[in-house]
């Protein structure tokens, strides 16, 4: 009986290994081996497209290159708060507004959104620049009080020289003087008022003063010096567009 069974099953896995030879069917390399073959791990996922082309973890809101700048302050379109300010309050004084560059760009106008002239002011010395994260004056305008007596719209300012920007902390400052009304020249800004240096101190506000009696921006600024006392009544932090 036992030689029977034994032949039996002899035939049997002599006949199923001549169908898998019929079949091509062979066994796969780590079967033959003793050991499972390993997985192929998945492919990974494609990063997610952001709303202005690059790669990101989705949607990342209006860009500055969105609308042909280089870099801003914040999206224009939350600039809709018109701030103003006497003569007496900030003719004179250097208003600095932070901004940080995550990238080098070649730095040739700063954008300043103009909300309302006055017909009747009489400006002069008026100037943008750009100061570094040390306080030296980097670019400067020429005066540009003639451009804040026509259009009120988002412009560029001109600097007088373009310079290249590495990658940074800069402070855009602005120096008015003369006299104008306090409701008519007024400038496009956010909202924030004195929140927006929140969690800050000098020499990091993203929105300050220094100095008074300025009719130029000096070459070097002590940035320690940064003061809110003025836009604690009322200056409120400009909106700046880079190209």
């Amino acid at each position: 009986m036992r030689t029977r069974t034994t032949a039996a099953t002899t035939c049997l896995a002599a006949a199923l290994a001549s169908l898998l030879i019929l079949g091509g069917c062979t066994a796969p390399d780590g079967a033959r081996s003793g050991t499972a073959a390993s997985a192929a791990p998945p492919p990974a996922p494609a990063p997610a497209q952001s709303g202005g082309g690059g790669g990101g973890g989705g949607f990342e809101g209006p860009r500055p290159q969105d609308q042909n700048l280089l870099a801003w302050t914040g999206d224009p379109n939350d600039a809709g708060h018109v701030t103003a300010q006497s003569a007496a309050g900030v003719a004179g004084r250097v208003t600095l507004v932070r901004i940080v560059l995550r990238e080098q760009i070649t730095w040739s106008n700063v954008w300043l959104g103009l909300a309302g002239i006055d017909p009747n002011a009489q400006l002069a010395n008026c100037y943008l620049g750009v100061y570094d994260a040390k306080g030296a004056l980097v670019a400067s305008s020429a005066d540009v009080s003639p451009q804040l007596m026509t259009d009120p719209i988002a412009k560029p300012f001109a600097l007088a020289k373009p310079f290249t920007a590495a990658p940074g902390t800069y402070f855009i400052a602005l120096l008015l003087n003369g006299t104008w009304a306090t409701n008519a020249l007024t400038l496009k800004s956010t909202g924030a008022g004195i929140s927006v240096n929140a969690g800050l101190t000098p020499p990091q506000l993203r929105y300050s003063t220094l100095l008074t009696g300025q009719t130029s921006l000096p070459p070097t600024v002590n940035l320690a010096d940064q003061s809110t006392s003025t836009i604690n009544t009322g200056w409120a932090s400009q909106w700046y567009g880079i190209s």
